[in-house]
């Protein structure tokens, strides 16, 4: 049921008061027998508010802590490179950590300007410094974004990039979060720190928003955009894209406007989300009812969330593009104009994304690597040029650079915002006309996720599922075709995928809620996708039963 007040500004009452949410930072401190209120450090780091005791200084000593013993473990001791985005607990946790890292003697490089850091422009620069370096040259770099992505406002979030410069794997997080509740549990004594001025007289400065922005014509071409005169609209949704955007327009000589300039930590300039919370989602309709306000004023508007890792498209006749779309026509696109590119560089897609891009991979004669849901699995391929391009459903991808080395390693919103004026410019159709196109020639497809119920017992066995627990021969009418427990790629999916000759679901349990995730497609219209929907809850509950 959506919010009554979805899509609308928020009232007084939908605010935060950015005071109190620091107070409860440091005076608050986490009870190390409570698991709600413990270090849960997976491929997005630790989130959680400082309102409930989830994310507050102790978290972000310990975790940094246990980043510097983990990092030292590894033979890592080259420079750490530490961004942070526009949430109030970002500036607080961002002192914290540079005091326990500057205590361990880490050399730390943080921005020259002091500004803000976007996700991949922290993962650009630990693979510039990293060219070339082999696995054991202590000289490798890595890096810490303090950000919790597209969270609401109360909230905080603190995440690793390992040498490779991509989400941090459960080898890492594990290690680090089993340390970091250790050091909790000990009452933080085993922190080593200094004070905050000392902090940030001893770290370097890195041109981040330079380095990133000038190197962009390796990657997308701005050239093409400049020339044509593409009309762009680019709303940073209040993070940390908001001077980025308006740099790359003057350095690119780009038409671009930055359509919400404003940094507030309480985001009271953003649109309600579905559910009625101030969420910094670019691929809501709901969260980005303002931009959609403007579609008519630009060619291509665009949408970042606050670390700028995820990407929405609008178009004045489509509005905002559903992501598993976007991915499909960029995909399209990119293999047809990367002549750079290796010959069989494959396409990454998560198993919950849509199979219109399997569709597109048959058609352009390219193999699709389908892993489980996560960026981190596109890392390797990223890395070593086999893949050329990694999406997720949710609005997250990156790609190569024009001569098939790599580009970065985590998600990057700009470039897939700027792929879309690319697109434009080249081929005269922007990204909505060429999914038309595709529509055209493999059917349409009605796309949706929702959730069901399950404790805490059923989501673990919803996570170690075997296909032999799967007792139905038939979802919605068509017979099915496979069952996997593992994806393509061999790897655990923790969960289920059940798929027919025209539609497939899978589900997940989710890692904060008491609920389990079903995705689901269908091409056959959106009344058999509820049938699908129905179908994958019955599948799933007879199955957690046996």
């Amino acid at each position: 049921m959506v919010h009554e007040r979805a899509g609308k500004l928020p009232l007084p009452s939908d605010l935060i008061d950015p005071s109190k949410v620091i107070d409860a930072y440091y005076s608050l401190h986490p009870d190390p027998e409570n698991p709600d209120q413990a270090v849960s450090f997976g491929t997005s780091g630790h989130r959680g508010s400082s309102l409930d005791t989830a994310f507050n200084e102790d978290h972000i000593a310990a975790t940094t802590q246990a980043i510097v013993e983990y990092r030292t473990g590894q033979g890592i001791r080259g420079p750490l490179f530490m961004g942070r985005d526009t949430h109030v607990l970002s500036e607080p946790a961002f002192d914290t950590a540079l005091e326990v890292l500057a205590g361990n003697g880490v050399a730390v490089l943080i921005d020259s300007g002091d500004g803000y850091t976007p996700t991949p422009a922290v993962s650009h620069a630990i693979l510039v410094h990293n060219r070339g370096k082999v696995a054991s040259d202590d000289s490798r770099a890595d890096g810490i974004v303090v950000t919790p992505s597209h969270n609401p406002p109360r909230d905080g979030g603190f995440k690793y990039n390992p040498p490779h410069g991509g989400p941090a794997d459960t080898d890492a997080t594990s290690w680090i979060a089993k340390r970091a509740n250790e050091i909790l549990a000990g009452g933080i004594r085993d922190v080593r720190r200094v004070d905050s001025a000392k902090a940030r007289e001893g770290a370097g400065r890195y041109d981040f928003t330079t380095t990133y922005i000038d190197d962009l014509p390796s990657v997308v071409n701005v050239e093409a955009i400049a020339k044509a005169g593409v009309k762009i609209g680019a709303d940073p949704l209040g993070g940390a894209a908001v001077e980025y955007w308006a740099r790359i327009a003057e350095r690119h000589g780009l038409d671009l406007t930055v359509v919400n300039p404003e940094v507030d930590p309480t985001f009271s300039f953003m649109t309600l989300d579905a559910d009625g919370i101030i969420r910094m989602d670019c691929s809501s309709p709901w969260a980005m009812a303002s931009v959609l306000e403007q579609r008519d004023k630009f060619d291509i508007a665009t949408g970042n969330d606050t670390d700028s890792d995820r990407h929405g498209i609008v178009t004045p006749q489509g509005g905002l593009m559903n992501p598993n779309h976007y991915l499909a026509v960029a995909i399209t696109y990119l293999f047809n104009n990367r002549p750079g590119w290796p010959q069989n560089a494959k396409i990454g897609k998560t198993l919950v994304s849509s199979s219109l891009i399997d569709r597109v991979g048959k058609k352009i004669g390219r193999d699709v690597l389908e892993v489980p849901v996560g960026f981190k699995w596109f890392v390797p391929g990223l890395l070593d040029s086999s893949v050329g391009f990694g999406g997720e459903e949710s609005a997250g991808a990156s790609f190569l650079r024009m001569n098939g080395d790599v580009w970065t390693t985590d998600k990057d919103g700009i470039i897939l915002a700027l792929l879309a004026s690319e697109i434009t410019a080249v081929t005269g159709k922007n990204p909505h006309e060429h999914l038309e196109e595709l529509i055209g020639e493999f059917g349409a497809s009605a796309y949706a996720r929702i959730s069901a119920p399950a404790d805490r017992e059923a989501k673990a066995k919803l996570k170690n599922l075997s296909p032999e627990a799967v007792s139905a021969t038939s979802v919605a009418g068509e017979e099915i075709s496979s069952i996997m427990t593992n994806a393509p790629s061999g790897d655990p999916i923790g969960g289920l995928k059940v798929t027919t000759e025209n539609a497939w679901f899978a589900a997940r349990p989710s890692g904060t809620e008491d609920i389990y995730k079903i995705y689901a497609e269908s091409f056959k219209g959106e009344d058999h996708l509820s049938s699908v929907q129905a179908a994958a809850k019955d599948v799933v509950n007879a199955a957690l039963s046996e």
